[in-house]
């Protein structure tokens, strides 16, 4: 699979830009704040349908501008597939491919296969749960629609339950007919996510193990683990357990939705222990996997960007990461920086064609 070309129209900084790409590897070339991570998030929003760095919508619109148009021309399985995402301030954000809308936002996630490693990912690190899970359900989604289905199921039934358990506290009532309606909902959602969560890391984890190794040189031991409260009690017995908890928080305290990914570097959180380089070795080996893990589901060769892919790399590690590329069939590659010479000569060791686009 590969992007042809790209333009934009009143996306962040850029009033009005087009590129045409090289099949292999693209380089965005040019010092901070000219935009090059912003035409890799335009990329990223063609395979996901929002911003990988901003989730507010209308903040992707150029100041003092009403809408924005992604425009993206890819061949895919030799058949040439067009995706156009436009926004307009106040109204609804509309995907199409090849002119036709989708009806829902789930149904194009999985098309395009991407992956992005990026300085954003190390909040994978340093925040709460919810960035963990969100990263592993955006794996499992790319391949898996009844997975994706089960997560908009279960946290729409999660927010209806914490609506009713707010009105029963403010009406001074309960009735555990109703409540009982969304504990089955949950615990059937919740149940079949579980056990693919489990699934996906018993087959991801030894990928990542491997990816850390060839990237470090096997110095340090790594180590992923599942944290759900689900491998002790099914979640309908929890969901009882906890009631009166749950009344006086108005709050659903256990499920799915509190599940973690645990990072470990020798036995140990690499959040505490790990240093700069090693956390982001980690966070390539996890990235890296999840490009494995994406090409081995879908058949197809996920985009890769690597967004300031240098930053607080040693040259003995960047240098496993291009080797990595150029043992491998990675398919299309975009690489990010703010030193030309320095990516030049990264690429001229990878055996491939190459663009450099000087921003």
């Amino acid at each position: 699979m590969i992007l042809k070309s790209l333009s934009l129209l009143n996306y962040k900084n850029f009033d009005s830009k087009s590129f045409t790409f090289n099949d292999t590897i693209n380089c965005l070339v040019g010092n901070n704040g000219v935009g090059k991570t912003n035409i890799l998030d335009a990329i990223y929003h063609l395979s996901f349908g929002k911003s990988y760095f901003n989730p507010i919508a209308s903040q992707n619109i150029k100041h003092d501008e009403d809408f924005f148009v992604i425009n993206g021309d890819y061949k895919k399985e030799d058949k040439s597939e067009k995706i156009v995402i436009s926004l307009k301030r106040g109204q609804k954000k509309i995907i199409k491919r090849n002119a036709k809308a989708y009806e829902k936002f789930s149904e194009h996630i999985g098309f395009l296969p991407l992956v992005i490693i990026s300085p954003a990912d190390r909040n994978l690190i340093i925040e709460g749960s919810e960035t963990r899970r969100k990263f592993i359900d955006s794996v499992i989604s790319q391949s898996d629609k009844t997975y994706l289905n089960d997560l908009i199921k279960y946290n729409k039934a999660l927010a209806q339950r914490n609506s009713l358990l707010k009105y029963f506290a403010l009406n001074n009532t309960f009735n555990q007919d109703t409540l009982d309606i969304y504990n089955t909902q949950l615990h059937q959602y919740g149940t079949s996510i579980f056990i693919k969560r489990d699934t996906f890391l018993k087959d991801f984890i030894p990928i990542f193990k491997a990816r850390y190794k060839a990237i470090s040189n096997g110095n340090e031991t790594v180590n992923l683990s599942y944290k759900s409260d689900l491998f002790e009690t099914e979640l309908e017995t929890l969901l009882k357990q906890v009631i009166n908890k749950d009344k006086a928080i108005q709050y659903t305290s256990v499920g799915i939705h509190k599940d973690d990914l645990l990072f470990n570097i020798d036995q140990h959180p690499i959040k505490k222990f790990g240093s700069q380089g090693q956390q982001k070795s980690f966070l390539i080996a996890l990235k890296l996997a999840q490009f494995d893990f994406i090409k081995k589901q879908s058949g197809v060769n996920p985009i890769l960007l690597l967004d300031d892919i240098f930053d607080k790399l040693d040259e003995e590690r960047v240098s496993q990461i291009i080797k990595l590329v150029d043992d491998e069939n990675f398919g299309q590659l975009f690489i990010s920086d703010t030193h030309a010479e320095r990516t030049e000569n990264a690429v001229k060791r990878v055996h491939q064609s190459y663009e450099i686009f000087k921003l």
